[in-house]
């Protein structure tokens, strides 16, 4: 399967099929060592039919791991009440962006983005808009929303937006991807997101 082909990806009947089987390969052997066979074969298709959705590993990548950054981020935001205070908003997407990055999908995803960015820039590029940008975008609506509302006082809301999702990743990522912590303790998740949203309100709330 060559990487970086410039074709359309389709869709077809087998689709999801394809992607919930390359997902688990992924994973469990990294992309180098996904091989085109296991993939077809954990997903129940043939060859002729895994090609015929997507011409090349990186793209089959990419596409596992924008959907289920879509998924999971789909999924927290439900998960919110929308009506609470932005304080209480806060702290629960707080939460789940430290969720996010400490299992172990975003562990891998993460892992391998960095580790293959170098050989193939796109993949990098490719995992920020569907990781980080996508963070991005649902919080500015957040923001704009608590702006009109008054509750907020932001004049960049994208920095405001970056902003907060750094400051929910301090500590934890480095212990995440440094010292290779298979469990962050829920008391390091509090001080770490409580403290993000104490510092987020003392510059930008009203």
């Amino acid at each position: 399967m060559p990487d970086g082909a410039d074709s359309a990806i389709k869709r077809g009947r087998k689709f999801d099929q394809v992607l919930a089987g390359a997902r688990e390969v992924f994973m469990t052997d990294g992309y180098d060592g996904a091989s085109v066979d296991d993939i077809a074969k954990r997903s129940g298709v043939s060859k002729a039919t895994l090609y015929s959705y997507f011409p090349d590993k990186q793209r089959l990548f990419m596409e596992v791991a924008k959907t289920e950054c879509i998924r999971q981020a789909d999924e927290a935001i439900a998960a919110i009440d929308m009506s609470a205070q932005v304080d209480e908003i806060l702290s629960r997407a707080g939460r789940e962006i430290v969720r996010f990055i400490t299992s172990d999908f975003g562990q891998s995803i993460f892992r391998i983005c960095v580790a293959e960015s170098e050989r193939f820039p796109a993949l990098g590029r490719d995992f920020y808009e569907s990781g980080p940008a996508l963070v991005r975008s649902r919080l500015v609506e957040f923001f704009r929303s608590a702006v009109e509302s008054g509750v907020l006082s932001i004049d960049d809301l994208e920095l405001a937006a970056d902003q907060f999702h750094m400051l929910c990743k301090v500590d934890i990522l480095d212990r995440v991807v440094f010292n290779n912590e298979e469990r962050i303790s829920q008391a390091a998740v509090n001080r770490v997101v409580d403290g993000a949203v104490a510092t987020f309100m003392a510059r930008y709330g009203v």
